[in-house]
């Protein structure tokens, strides 16, 4: 269950830079696969980065967001909300400027997120063929 504490931001850049070499050295740490880091600053007004990480199973996803949370709470003094850890298929993690999406494979292929926060700095997909008569 998540807590209803509001979740602290930032403002300083390097204090929200700091903040997320620490989420991405502990994902490292724990063996996170497909680690992904989307800014967002000046696109959203929720986080200014987003991670996306897969694990390889629910005992592992869900690991990886207990310790991310201590690690933060130790080195910020601030909790963080966590979301989904009962069933681990797709823990969120919000650290205030970000926030964190862990997924078992399948499920982040399902959901896409990457695609969908992209921004237009994805590939455009090829246009149709024009048939002509």
């Amino acid at each position: 269950m998540a807590s209803s504490s509001p979740v602290y931001r930032a403002s300083e850049p390097e204090e929200v830079d700091a903040l997320l070499r620490l989420v991405l050295a502990s994902l490292d740490d724990d063996q996170a696969v497909d680690v992904i880091s989307i800014p967002l600053a000046g696109k959203s007004s929720i986080a200014d980065y987003m991670v996306i990480a897969s694990g390889r199973s629910t005992r592992q996803v869900a690991s990886m967001a207990q310790k991310l949370s201590e690690k933060i709470k130790a080195e910020y003094g601030r909790p963080s909300r966590i979301e989904g850890l009962p069933t681990a298929d797709w823990v969120l993690l919000d650290a205030g400027d970000v926030i964190v999406h862990l997924f078992r494979p399948e499920v982040r292929t399902f959901y896409n997120l990457e695609r969908m926060w992209a921004f237009g700095d994805a590939p455009t997909p090829p246009a149709a063929p024009v048939i002509e008569d």
